[in-house]
């Protein structure tokens, strides 16, 4: 098994498939929130949120996701401060890339994630959610927004070259 290489998103276009999907994923402590993109890859919809117990087992979860979605890339959120440095939960992540990219072949890459729990978090509560409802679905929503903001701005990088 080749290891997935960590790519910049402007690399990213050239290697992947026509139709292929991306996963972003939302990385906590407790769990890890899924969304799969659709096969045009402009919309982002919440997936599944993986209570996370071994590493290796998060791993098969999200391989199978990926095997099963035909996935062509992985968009993980990083978790960076709002001074725009990268603290504990950043170097957390970018740990759980590296050994999640010894697993899995297709490319990673990471995009700033500052804020979207709370944004979606806001707009539950604006919806109306439960405490209960809201603590069901937001990892996998604020992975739904990390990689809509992928998607946007592959859109963009599309539309210029």
């Amino acid at each position: 098994m080749t290891v997935a290489p960590l790519v910049p998103i402007e690399d990213l276009p050239p290697l992947l498939a026509r139709e292929a999907r991306l996963l972003g994923l939302d990385v906590g402590t407790k769990t890890v929130g899924m969304a799969l993109s659709d096969v045009t890859r402009a919309i982002a919809t919440p997936y599944h949120t993986i209570r996370r117990t071994k590493f290796t087992e998060d791993a098969k979860v999200i391989a199978a996701a990926i095997e099963e979605h035909d996935v062509g890339a992985v968009v993980i959120g990083l978790p960076i401060n709002l001074d725009g440095s990268e603290g504990p939960r950043a170097q957390s992540t970018r740990a759980f890339a590296r050994n999640l990219a010894a697993c899995i072949e297709v490319p990673i890459l990471f995009w700033d994630e500052r804020l979207s729990t709370a944004a979606v978090e806001r707009h539950l509560i604006e919806a109306d959610a439960s405490r209960k409802r809201r603590a069901q679905v937001i990892d996998r929503m604020a992975a739904a927004y990390i990689l809509q903001g992928a998607l946007d701005r592959l859109k963009r990088l599309s539309e210029l070259g």
